[in-house]
């Protein structure tokens, strides 16, 4: 049972790897800069909000509930789909993930707000 919950997470990752990989290069970023870990999120980041230097924001406590549910749904903002998907990138994000970079979504530019 641990052996298929391991396979499964694993090519779940794979996926979402080649999916974010796809998502920077829609935004004018390597793709490689997916690979490494803060840096990716300093990237992710840049993507959506224009500003780099929010994903400090994820080290606050209670605060970063609040970020990170902002930022699913800005992430569907960004690729031209709406609130309700943002919502479904929080609770499906492998799948919402798949279909941002290989739909026919395309990167509008971050999103001006307060976060």
């Amino acid at each position: 049972f641990y052996m298929i919950v391991m396979v499964i997470s694993l090519i779940l990752s794979v996926v979402t790897l080649i999916a974010t990989w796809k998502l920077f290069t829609k935004a004018g970023h390597e793709g490689w800069k997916c690979l490494i870990p803060i840096y990716s999120a300093y990237i992710l980041y840049e993507i959506i909000y224009g500003q780099g230097w929010k994903f400090l924001l994820c080290f606050v406590p209670i605060l970063n509930y609040a970020v990170a549910f902002m930022t699913y749904i800005r992430m569907a903002q960004v690729y031209g789909k709406g609130i309700g998907f943002g919502v479904l990138n929080l609770f499906f994000y492998p799948i919402t993930m798949c279909i941002l970079a290989f739909g026919d979504s395309y990167y509008e530019g971050p999103v001006d707000s307060f976060l």
